[in-house]
């Protein structure tokens, strides 16, 4: 008896917490941002859907979700034409193009994330925003806790401090800073029973198993601060309980889900390791979007009988 427009006005209470995070940390370009990558989301499927003749779909709030999703995933430092290119091709390319809500093979605030990322890689990795988040890494000046793992190891990931990074004092995008607000939201989408914790507990656990055998097979020890800043830095939080939870992008079955959890913590954590981007979250879910139709071939419940 839910509707597609319950579910996804859900969503959207879920994420408010972080986007309010977001635009306090940050401030109204923040703001701008989220309401021009949520109203780019909006017209580009009503401009669409008129002009293909279908049924105008954008009181489903799919749209929406798209476009705040997107633009919590923006650097807050990004021009006003990044969630517009961003959020056309999201909508259009991504989700219209390929048959509307429903039929898209992939996280289309995900897809066009990367699309932006290849583009425009300098505008979507300029996190320097305000002079009173300089410094909150030692020794990197404006940088996420992620990028200073990237550039000085162990004893970088040892010199972020645990509070900053659970309440937000860091850089990065607009909605992955703040680790108590995404779980709030989280905690929201699982009292109303629009997600289940199968794929983000089994991601989450599967990238900190990764990491700690990294961190021992480096021969460098157990770190704490190393893995809470992996755990809590960049958009692991969100991306697992936001974005791998997408029904049309995720498995069905229960098994499945727990499969598609670990394949998506192993990325992740090869990714972001060993990898040349400091951040691998996106990159992961995306290609196991893509592995989601033979997960499902291979983790399905067998008929009884015949």
């Amino acid at each position: 008896k839910v509707s597609t427009s319950g579910i996804m006005g859900t969503v959207l209470l879920a994420l408010l917490p972080a986007a309010l995070f977001g635009i306090y940390n940050f401030g109204p370009h923040a703001l701008l941002l989220i309401l021009i990558s949520m109203a780019t989301c909006v017209a580009t499927e009503a401009v669409y859907e008129h002009f293909m003749h279908k049924k105008l779909t954008i009181k489903d709030y799919s749209a929406a979700v798209t476009g705040l999703l997107l633009a919590l995933n923006l650097p807050p430092s990004a021009p006003w034409w990044i969630p517009v290119i961003g959020g056309v091709f999201a909508v259009l390319v991504v989700k219209q193009l390929f048959g509307g809500l429903g039929q898209n093979f992939m996280n289309p605030a995900l897809a066009a994330r990367c699309f932006l990322m290849i583009s425009f890689a300098g505008k979507m990795t300029d996190f320097s925003v305000s002079d009173s988040f300089k410094g909150a890494v030692d020794g990197v000046t404006g940088a996420t806790p992620l990028a200073a793992l990237r550039d000085h190891g162990f004893v970088a990931g040892s010199s972020v401090p645990v509070k900053n990074l659970i309440f937000g004092n860091i850089q990065g995008t607009i909605g992955e800073t703040s680790v108590i607000a995404i779980l709030i939201g989280a905690a929201i989408l699982l009292c109303y029973k629009v997600i289940s914790a199968r794929i983000p507990l089994t991601y989450i656990g599967s990238f900190a198993v990764f990491v700690i055998i990294y961190m021992l097979a480096s021969g460098k020890g157990f770190d704490v601060n190393y893995l809470l800043t992996h755990l809590c830095g960049g958009g692991l939080m969100l991306g697992a309980w936001f974005m791998a939870t997408d029904y049309v992008t995720s498995p069905i079955t229960p098994k499945g889900q727990y499969v598609y959890g670990v394949c998506l913590g192993v990325l992740t954590g090869i990714f972001r390791i060993f990898g040349a981007s400091a951040e691998g979250v996106s990159y992961a879910i995306i290609f196991c979007n893509l592995l989601v139709p033979q997960i499902e071939r291979f983790t399905r419940p067998v008929a009884f009988g015949k």
